[in-house]
This record gives structure tokens, sequence and C-alpha cells, in this order.
């Protein structure tokens, strides 16, 4: 009986070249298999950090799922959907995933990021936890930079963590951008780091809001209590 196959890990823990793997595997034994990707490095393709990359189907918001999979079955068969970076694909879609495995039969290997670089489940991670047969987190363990294990995907721009912005960005890509683009890259941060750049950042926040905000106020108030004084 098909399931449907979660496997979740930080940037680096090997996600898409677990996915070409086992997509190179069922291919390998003559069986059919749809290899879908959304965001990726190289459009157009599912592309591993180490060198290695196959062509995909590229998954945009408005992609059914059910009814690619439905096509590509009635015409030859098909035998496995290899899906990765599915954290960034719609609920709706996840949705569409679980019907290829009840309704098809066929079998669903989906691969992701667990959180988004504000420490929180991406929509489509969400409904695949809810959703998923079988729920399997990554064995090979990213680092943070002070060594300790990776739990998060920190968003760089122009080498300052943020907390804000569009959920859906890539970073580390060779796509050539106006000079003047911010540099948005991702960095690797283990759960201590990653507060603590979000507690630095509030407090420069909170500072910078000081500095415009309460100045007047403040400057008004010192003014009142030292009238007294000079009367």
């Amino acid at each position: 009986m098909a399931e449907l196959r979660f496997f979740f890990g930080t940037m680096g823990s090997g996600k898409s070249t677990q996915a070409l793997q086992i997509r190179h595997n069922i291919a390998a034994r003559g069986l059919s298999v749809i290899l879908t990707t959304q965001l990726d490095r190289q459009a157009g393709k599912v592309s591993s950090r180490l060198g290695v990359a196959a062509e995909a189907e590229i998954v945009d918001h408005d992609v059914d799922l059910f009814a690619l999979a439905r096509s590509a079955y009635n015409k030859g068969g098909l035998h496995a959907m290899v899906c990765d970076e599915a954290q960034f694909y719609e609920p709706r879609q996840i949705d569409q995933l679980s019907r290829v495995v009840d309704e098809l039969d066929v079998e669903v290997y989906a691969f992701g990021l667990l959180t988004s670089f504000q420490g929180e489940l991406f929509p489509g991670t969400k409904r695949l936890l809810e959703l998923a047969d079988v729920r399997s987190e990554l064995q090979v363990e990213a680092r943070c930079w002070c060594g300790a294990r990776a739990t998060h995907n920190a968003r760089l721009v122009n080498g300052v963590q943020v907390y804000s912005g569009a959920l859906k960005v890539v970073g580390d890509t060779a796509i050539d951008e106006p000079e003047e683009a911010p540099e948005v890259t991702y960095d690797l941060r283990c759960r201590r780091h990653w507060h603590e750049g979000l507690r630095q950042r509030q407090g420069d926040q909170l500072e910078l809001l000081d500095e415009r905000d309460d100045a007047p106020a403040l400057k008004a108030q010192t003014q009142q209590e030292q009238e007294p004084a000079n009367t």
C-alpha cells in the first residue's frame, strides 16, 4: 500500500541529495517517477549542493499535482512522485499529494524544510505534518557557526539577519541581479544563536524608536521637571 512520506531537515541536511537518489533508484528499475520542485537554485531542476541535478516539473501555486499524476498514470503508469522543496507547496497541493497516494496507490516522497527564516512552520510543511503517513527527520546534522547542531534557517540581507519579509525568497543563486539589489543569503543557526540574533534585532529597533519617537517627549518632560527649580 502506497504512503505519503515527509522527510525534513535544515538546509545542508541532504534533502535534495536524497530526493535525487530515490528518484534515480526508482528510474533505474525501469519504473515511472515524476520529480517536482519549486524555487530550486537551478530553474527547472532539482539540484544538490554536492553538484548533482536532474530535470524536474516546476510546481507553481496553480499546479494541480493530482491531475499531473493522474495524467501520467493513465498514459503509461506511475510508480512514484518525488517532491523537493515541498515546504513551498500550497496546502491544497499537499492535499492533492495525499489523493495521489489514496486514489492512485502511488508512492509520494516529499522533502522540505520544517520552519522558515521566521522560525515558524511553512504552510506546506504544516499540512504535510498533518497528513503524512511517515514523518522522518534527516539524520545528516548541519552545524551552526558555533559548532552546535543547526535547528533554524536564517535569512541574511546584506549580511544582516532579518525576521520579516516575503516568505518565499530564493538566495544563494547564480541569477544575475542589478547591482543595487540587496544580497539575500541563508545561513544555519542553532536555536540559541537564532534567538540571539532576534533579540539583538529587536533591541536595535527599540533603540531606533526611542531616538525617533520618545526623544521629544522625554525632552519636554525634563523641561517641565526643571521649571519649578528655576522659579
